[in-house]
């Protein structure tokens, strides 16, 4: 039987999270958990799992589903070498257009269809994505509204400076609390990031990695509003933070100083990893502030 292209994109896509590292060795995968992270049905999740099995990377036991095998990273590699493209071209394309401004708010599915000259599959698997993270929402009744982004220099360090205030505060939060096994899950990837051939893994994977990191902590100030808050920013910057080249010493150093904030939360130094958080956000707002502001120039003559 013909596996299905979807089936294969999905493939690729949950290796690259196991590269990642945000999909642990030795995990359970349920093809429903799969389902909801991916936005798809169960079916072409199975037949994923099936290809992953098949090239070694899930075991399958009786009676208890699929784990995640121990690979070596450069199978890994070559594997994701030789998987068939995916959407994520035309993904970042749609993408690319909102940010500059080449969409309008809102739409149909035959104007992108007859825009892009995509099929109907994927379209949806497009919008889809883009609906999960959060920059696209499907109308009452019909058709599709983009959603607001940062696409300029200016709402870009206003997001970061946001965070600025947001963040460190929810460590100070009388409500919260300790959770180790978030901590612990959140050392591993980070310290696994630091392992890692950078190269290997798509800048995407390794952009949501940091949110997570982000995100698990503020979740430990037990205020529902301060995790609101950075997701809905989170989703707003993402598509810029897209556009940038993957560099190795950045990436070290805030997976380094990332290591450092969860030291001092499990020793019960809050007030310390607050002020570790502001100075970790700081130096990131420095560092990305000029990297938005070459891009808006580069989108001002692209639409020049």
């Amino acid at each position: 039987m013909r596996t299905s292209d979807l089936a294969q994109r999905i493939s690729k896509r949950l290796l690259q999270d196991i590269a990642a590292g945000s999909i642990s060795a030795g995990q359970h995968l349920g093809a429903q958990q799969l389902a909801d992270r991916y936005g798809v049905s169960r079916t072409p999740i199975r037949e994923a799992m099936g290809l992953l099995e098949e090239g070694g990377f899930l075991i399958r036991q009786e009676n208890r589903g699929f784990f995640v095998a121990e690979t070596d990273a450069e199978a890994m590699s070559e594997a994701l070498d030789a998987q068939p493209d995916s959407a994520e071209d035309d993904y970042h394309r749609l993408a690319e257009d909102w940010l500059i401004n080449h969409l309008p708010e809102e739409v149909t599915e035959h104007f992108l269809r007859q825009h892009y000259g995509w099929t109907k599959a994927r379209l949806s698997e497009v919008l889809v994505r883009a609906a999960r993270e959060g920059w696209v929402e499907r109308k009452e009744g019909y058709g599709w509204r983009f959603l607001p982004v940062a696409n300029t220099p200016e709402a870009f360090d206003e997001i970061y400076r946001f965070r600025m205030a947001i963040e460190p505060a929810a460590m100070l939060e009388p409500s919260f609390e300790l959770d180790r096994g978030i901590l612990t899950e959140q050392r591993r990837i980070q310290e696994g990031m630091l392992d890692m051939d950078f190269n290997t893994v798509p800048a995407e994977s390794l952009l949501a990695n940091g949110a997570i990191f982000h995100e698990e902590l503020i979740k430990l100030s037990g205020n529902p509003f301060f995790l609101m808050a950075l997701q809905r920013v989170n989703r707003m910057r993402r598509l810029m933070e897209y556009r940038a080249e993957v560099n190795h010493d950045r990436l070290v150093e805030q997976c380094t100083e990332h290591l450092e904030i969860l030291d001092l939360v499990e020793a019960g130094e809050n007030l310390d990893a607050s002020h570790k958080m502001r100075k970790h956000l700081s130096g990131a707002l420095k560092r990305k502030s000029p990297l938005a502001s070459n891009w808006a120039a580069d989108a001002k003559k692209s639409r020049v």
